[in-house]
């Protein structure tokens, strides 16, 4: 068995998951996948169905009813992997935002390297945004000065949703407890990890803007994200 599973949440994703699942399949290293689907509409999850079929073992489907948010999707993988017993637990999205080439190096960070939590980082020294308005790369930013500012914590690319942990990590974090769905949930697991002393590092890394599919961000999830952060501070994580 692998000892790594990258968490995908889908949602009408039928132009990107063949292609990012056959580039997953492709790398030396075992990496396992689980998808969480959110009984998408355009077939994403019937796509699916039939690669596990091509790749057998390795790619797994939990289908949730209704589109229940991107926060309460990764506890829904995090809680699977930790039962399936794998050590290093990815989050990535599925649209190629994130390049999959930088799974090896979050891995290393974390397997070899000595990190508890390693984060695909666009701020870090080195981390770039391609593609991107410039107003959204200003809004993101800036977010990551904000959070800093409330939680009083180092990481440059705080919403980052590109990252691994190590088993324990989660197991230790209180994931019931994160109650968010969207920008707000990634920043309150790095805020949780490093509540518990975790390690965390910040490896750099190019995000691209998505070429197919629509972007599931609106103004509810920047609002949830700006609000929430008061809230982190009071929670039990």
């Amino acid at each position: 068995m692998s000892d790594s599973v990258i968490i995908i949440p889908t949602f009408n994703e039928k132009e990107n998951v063949e292609n990012m699942i056959r580039k997953l399949m492709s790398f030396e290293k075992d990496f396992h996948i689980l998808f969480v689907d959110d009984s998408s509409p355009d077939g994403t999850g019937d796509i699916i169905q039939t690669l596990q079929l091509e790749f057998n073992g390795r790619i797994h489907l939990e289908t949730r009813t209704g589109k229940l948010g991107l926060g309460t999707a990764y506890i829904h993988g995090f809680k699977w992997a930790i039962e399936k017993k794998y050590d290093y637990i990815f989050e990535m999205d599925c649209d190629f935002s994130h390049d999959p080439d930088d799974l090896i190096r979050l891995y290393n960070a974390c397997a070899f390297e000595g990190a508890d939590v390693s984060i695909g980082s666009r701020y870090c020294t080195g981390g770039k945004v391609k593609n991107w308005p410039l107003k959204r790369v200003l809004m993101s930013y800036f977010a990551s000065v904000y959070v800093r500012s409330i939680l009083f914590i180092g990481i440059k690319d705080t919403t980052a949703g590109f990252k691994c942990y190590k088993r324990n990590v989660l197991e230790k974090i209180n994931l019931d407890a994160n109650i968010f769905k969207g920008y707000a949930f990634q920043i309150c697991m790095k805020y949780a990890a490093l509540k518990h002393n975790f390690k965390i590092t910040e490896v750099p890394i190019t995000f691209v803007d998505r070429l197919y599919g629509i972007s599931k961000m609106n103004s509810g999830i920047f609002k949830e994200a700006f609000f929430g952060v008061w809230k982190m501070r009071g929670m039990k994580l």
